[in-house]
């Protein structure tokens, strides 16, 4: 896959579900972990500053704890606190194959991971560290879409990318309807308007007002997010122009 002479992104939030670490045997599988080491670490030596805000779908989700009588907030509270979990095992994983990384949580715990704090992860993304941003935003009724949108905006990221099982952003579920059509790129005012499920809307409306376009790609094809960085259309492109969604 050809990738370019050099990244057109030079600062992105990488944006995981907690399923990204997942196998079927595992909750929290090392050899997916090593597989994405294997995706970052080229671009970590060419220098582009990644941070990775981690969501906790493989431990517990917070949406899901509350349909169980869980009171709203605990449930995302602890959701929050499981997003750390995966956050410490990807440090491990990542620092394992050699890739430098720092964890910094919205939630302070000193014993285990820094606190949030703005200047200090851009300093760490200065330093070529990829930052792992855990407990989301901090609060709950907020999702990790919103904290990655969020993370983003803060640090200027030029690009999030949304790493999914799916290519892109389709016409309906591909998973359902086989005819599903891939869009190559759409505007985030079609997102909004139609709802379209691969992240929320707080999230959608964020990036649009900050100017932060968002790439949805298969974290399941070898290579992609190397491609996409170096501005090779991969996945679909969440753009500021208004025109019609662009099939692939």
């Amino acid at each position: 896959m050809d990738t370019g002479n050099a990244p057109v992104f030079r600062r992105i939030i990488l944006k995981l579900s907690g399923e990204a670490l997942q196998s079927a045997e595992h909750q929290i599988d090392p050899e997916r972990i090593d597989g994405l080491a294997k995706e970052l670490a080229p671009l970590v030596q060419e220098g582009v500053q990644i941070g990775i805000v981690i969501g906790a779908g493989n431990i517990f989700r917070g949406n899901s704890g509350s349909a169980r009588g869980i009171e709203r907030s605990t449930a995302d509270y602890m959701g929050m606190l499981a997003t750390v979990i995966n956050a410490l095992a990807l440090q491990q994983g990542l620092e394992r194959n050699g890739v430098t990384t720092r964890v910094l949580t919205a939630i302070e715990m000193r014993e285990v991971a820094e606190p949030f704090i703005r200047r200090r992860a851009l300093r760490h993304m200065e330093k070529n560290r990829v930052v792992i941003f855990a407990a989301g935003t901090g609060n709950p009724f907020f999702t990790t879409d919103t904290a990655a949108a969020l993370r983003a905006s803060e640090l200027g990221a030029q690009a999030l990318f949304k790493a999914t099982k799916v290519d892109g952003i389709y016409s309906t579920d591909p998973i359902k309807d086989p005819s599903a059509k891939l869009y190559r790129t759409v505007s985030f005012q079609f997102c909004l308007e139609k709802e379209i499920k691969v992240m929320d809307t707080a999230a959608f409306a964020m990036c649009k007002e900050n100017k932060i376009p968002i790439m949805v790609y298969n974290m399941n094809r070898d290579g992609a997010l190397l491609a996409a960085v170096h501005g090779n259309q991969i996945g679909t492109l969440v753009t500021l122009q208004n025109n019609d969604p662009e099939i692939a």
